[in-house]
């Protein structure tokens, strides 16, 4: 196994440990994520934690961050219109409970190589996710209706809440398209609509780890984790600040080729 960080891991560098949060979390915030699909590869290559460990950290800190972004997303898009929309969530919700069981599931029971190998092809789909499922000026409108729509709703959740089990994320990177081209919502309504079905999802998710022996990380690294997630927090919103300074034809292929290089270090990673 991988040579890990130990207790005292944030105390002793919290100064880089916030930075590096807040650069994380700054990337995530331009494209309205919490930064955790970047966060995941830097807890296992520049801090040296073992997937398994890296994925429950990161899924804390997600948990902290989508937690807050909610309060912060209120100005622009109220409690009442995610209230509005509370058939779209439970759509969704219905598939990716399940999903997020299962998938932290499976992570707590495979190989560290496996899921290596897992996590780095995850990160490539997410990147192709960013490069063609993020248009702002794609046709909206519910694509199904009815029946079939919750079908879909239903199906795709599921997969969103695997996805996000085994890489500790919130899935925004998945549900905001989904949310778009499926469901027809306005892209900033499917940013928040997306935190309301990311929240719970976590949670389901979380709590599973939390039956894992790897759970103790968490106990080991609680000042990193803390300090970190304040981090992630504080370029969250930076990031939403300067978020459309950087045209998007630039913006997205630098994320996505910042995450591909990613993948090919996790894949590469003993």
């Amino acid at each position: 196994m991988d040579q890990k960080l130990d207790t005292g891991a944030g105390s002793k560098r919290p100064v880089w440990t916030f930075v590096s949060g807040a650069l994380i979390g700054t990337l995530g915030g331009l494209i309205g994520l919490g930064g955790a699909e970047f966060r995941l590869p830097f807890l296992i290559d520049v801090f040296r934690f073992a997937a398994l460990e890296a994925v429950i950290l990161n899924k804390a800190m997600s948990l902290v961050v989508v937690a807050s972004a909610l309060p912060f997303r209120a100005a622009t898009v109220p409690f009442s219109a995610i209230a509005a929309n509370w058939l779209i969530i439970f759509n969704l919700l219905c598939g990716s409970l399940l999903g997020a069981w299962l998938g932290a599931s499976w992570a707590v029971k495979m190989k560290q190589e496996l899921l290596y190998r897992i996590i780095a092809v995850l990160l490539v789909v997410i990147a192709l996710v960013l490069l063609f499922g993020h248009d702002p000026t794609a046709p909206s409108g519910p694509s199904l209706s009815g029946i079939p729509l919750a079908v879909a709703g239903v199906v795709a959740g599921f997969a969103i809440g695997v996805v996000a089990s085994l890489l500790g994320v919130a899935g925004g990177e998945l549900l905001i398209p989904t949310l778009v081209l499926l469901f027809g919502a306005d892209i900033k309504l499917a940013g928040s609509l997306s935190l309301a079905v990311s929240l719970p999802t976590m949670m389901v998710g979380f709590a599973r780890y939390s039956r894992d022996g790897s759970f103790a990380v968490i106990g080991r690294n609680k000042s990193f984790l803390l300090v970190m997630a304040a981090g992630s927090v504080v370029g969250t919103f930076i990031g939403s600040l300067l978020l459309g300074i950087v045209p998007d034809v630039v913006l997205l292929p630098m994320l996505a080729a910042i995450l591909i290089l990613s993948a090919i270090k996790v894949w590469q990673h003993r």
